[in-house]
């Protein structure tokens, strides 16, 4: 087994990770390798084309429809408003214009319903969330980043920290660093990563109570040449009491193809009975509902349970929360990990947990911890 040396290690190849190798870049500091188990860049960030096939995050394209986050409010983020602003990305306001379709019952039509603007205003990319992966990837060397590498120890090694790899295509590594950035979810990281020696007891606790967001949901996207309720005065929007889908939205791409995207409401434990091309049929089926035929015909669709996502999810995330949580501790505060481990994913965020923003955050705060100790400033994004 092979033994490599860098100064940080990222653990996580999703927002999180890349803005924290971004901003490493930034204050010169390149000796720097990340990690990430997938096949490709962007974590929770997934994104179809127009065929419903998902796409590499890291290439940009116009037609982009995202399975994971897909909003983002400036008004009560304006880290991430300046961060996008950085980076140089195209946004535009969620379409929120004409009627909302409310089913109530089984048995009874859709009521239409006027519709209101979001407050606050909603904002997505031109190209989807995967844009913000592409806008990173193109700033970074990608000789250090390696995915097909899945982190399964991280030993402390005297004044150093071993960080013990997995290759996809086989074989194993170590990495001898001196910080590990943990830039995924601090339950995957409790439930996945073994720690020599191990983590203080209270603090594992808290990263293992931490749920995932999004782990236990799934989302279904319906793709068309054009968005023709807009023809109708409707918006787009729906909300279900019958299902599949309890909340729907047009996710239709400026410039490129139209959409409909709904979160549906059938408990994990449910859908892993049920095979992925039925639920998809059910899902058109409440769009012919809802729309009508048209609808009921996408040009493509797709669907992602996360529930079902090793890479995402545990067997504790099945159950969904209705709210993001507190954030845990994102650092041991004494012991041999004191100093040298810091966890950086979006639920670190002590304001933004689970969100987009929150990635962006923890990333900023945990790699400013990791230099706290040195003469450097590290650049605070959005200020």
């Amino acid at each position: 087994m092979s033994l490599q040396r860098a100064r940080v290690a990222i653990v996580g190849g999703g927002l999180s990770g890349l803005t924290a190798a971004w901003l490493l870049a930034q204050h010169g500091i390149d000796d720097v390798v990340l990690l990430e188990s997938r096949s490709g860049l962007g974590g929770r960030i997934l994104s179809v084309d127009a065929h419903g096939a998902a796409v590499d995050a890291t290439v940009p394209a116009i037609d982009r429809f995202d399975l994971g986050p897909t909003w983002f409010w400036p008004a009560l983020q304006p880290q991430l408003d300046h961060f996008v602003a950085e980076l140089g990305l195209a946004r535009f306001p969620q379409f929120d214009e004409g009627d909302v379709l409310v089913e109530r019952t089984p048995h009874q039509a859709p009521l239409r319903v006027q519709g209101y603007p979001s407050a606050p205003a909603s904002m997505r990319w031109q190209g989807g969330t995967g844009a913000l992966i592409a806008a990173l990837h193109q700033r970074l060397d990608p000789a250090s980043l390696r995915t097909g590498h899945t982190v399964c120890s991280v030993r402390r090694a005297g004044a150093h920290v071993d960080v013990d790899v997995e290759k996809a295509e086989g074989g194993r590594a170590t990495w001898r660093v001196d910080q590990v950035l943990l830039a995924l979810p601090p339950r995957l990281a409790a439930h996945r990563i073994s720690f020599e020696p191990p983590l203080p007891p209270e603090l594992l606790h808290r990263w293992r109570q931490t749920p995932t967001w999004m782990a236990p949901h799934a989302k279904y996207v319906a793709i068309y040449e054009a968005p023709f309720w807009r023809e109708q005065g409707l918006s787009g929007s729906a909300r279900s009491a019958v299902g599949p889908m309890t909340e729907i939205h047009d996710v239709s791409m400026p410039g490129g193809h139209a959409a409909l995207f709904g979160f549906l409401g059938v408990p994990a434990q449910v859908r892993s009975q049920v095979s992925e091309a039925d639920l998809r049929a059910h899902c058109r089926a409440q769009l012919g509902r809802l729309w009508g035929a048209r609808a009921a015909a996408p040009v493509a669709d797709a669907l992602k349970d996360w529930a079902a996502d090793p890479m995402t999810a545990t067997d504790d995330d099945q159950h969904p929360l209705s709210h993001h949580v507190e954030a845990p501790p994102r650092s041991p505060e004494a012991g041999p990990w004191q100093g040298c481990l810091t966890g950086i994913g979006s639920e670190w965020s002590r304001e933004f947990s689970g969100y987009l923003a929150g990635a962006v955050d923890a990333a900023t705060e945990g790699v400013r911890a990791m230099l706290a100790t040195g003469h450097a400033r590290v650049p605070i994004l959005g200020t």
